[in-house]
């Protein structure tokens, strides 16, 4: 009754994902090995630093974002628990996992951003892709990445910057987008070259959309911890992905804790910096 749609689909699939390993191999593997680079480098000294020197570093940077000590000492109680939990190690090994995968969403998402906003063409077309990207369910974003990149944290955190980075591109686009053409105009009134205007302008006054769209990331990132545990990202998502398989419901229930706590922590930190900035505007305005 139906016609085989699936089968060629599956087929046509299958050739190009082993024609782009044949192929592109090579680069794949410089791009891995550098992503490996950075990530060793940081995951090494957040797990060497003494735990005492990491929390200071927290409260200090949760007191720079938000100017209250109250949340700075909150953040540090946050942090505190998940050592006192036992896992440690562990929350230090998925927080550089998810510093690369942010730092790389922020790379990738905000350029593409600037460009929607500046462009309908250029809108248009990735729409499709971003709308693709979101609707996808999670886990299918880890086998093409094991294909290119085999089991470990690297295609791990591909397959986190594939399902972070759409709401970066999107609310850097819609940031940008709001901005007041008057202000625009103005400064291109004074002669201000279009560099000049997004650099100076159009950025600055949408960043209150932007940290929104970093928030969001790191929070869909986090979102990926358990799931890339599957293909060995180890950290706290190992913990639960443990606790699942050996029906421990208390492991489980620890894994599950330091990722709230973690999350807690990421999206305090990262709103409390955003609502300053979004005050600022204002009082500049």
């Amino acid at each position: 009754m139906f016609p085989d749609l699936g089968g060629p689909l599956r087929q046509a699939t299958n050739r190009l994902v082993e024609h782009i390993v044949v192929a592109y191999g090579d680069g794949f593997e410089a791009l891995a090995d550098t992503i490996l680079v950075v990530l060793v480098a940081i995951e090494r000294t957040l797990r060497e630093a003494h735990p005492a020197f990491v929390l200071a570093a927290i409260g200090l940077l949760a007191f720079l974002a938000a100017r209250r000590i109250v949340l700075a000492l909150t953040m540090v109680a946050c942090a505190y628990v998940i050592g006192a939990l036992g896992l440690w190690d562990q929350a230090m090994q998925t927080v550089a996992i998810m510093v690369v995968s942010v730092l790389l969403s922020i790379l990738i998402g905000i350029p593409l951003g600037i460009a929607s906003a500046r462009s309908n063409r250029v809108r248009a077309t990735i729409n499709p892709v971003l709308d693709l990207m979101q609707t996808i369910p999670s886990f299918v974003y880890l086998i093409p990445a094991a294909m290119l990149f085999g089991l470990g944290k690297v295609p791990a955190i591909l397959a986190t910057v594939i399902y972070a980075t759409p709401p970066l591109i999107r609310l850097t686009d819609l940031g940008i987008r709001e901005v007041d053409r008057e202000v625009v105009e103005a400064s291109r009134a004074f002669g201000a070259t279009r560099w000049q205007i997004l650099t100076g302008v159009q950025v600055p006054l949408a960043l209150p959309s932007i940290m929104q769209g970093i928030n969001q990331t790191m929070m869909m990132a986090l979102a990926m911890v358990v799931i890339a545990s599957m293909i060995g990202a180890r950290g706290v998502g190992e913990t639960v992905l443990l606790g699942l398989q050996r029906g421990d419901s208390g492991q489980g229930l620890l894994g599950g804790l330091a990722i709230v706590l973690l999350a807690i922590v990421f999206d305090r930190i990262t709103q409390a910096y955003g609502s300053r900035v979004q005050t600022h505007r204002a009082a500049g305005a």
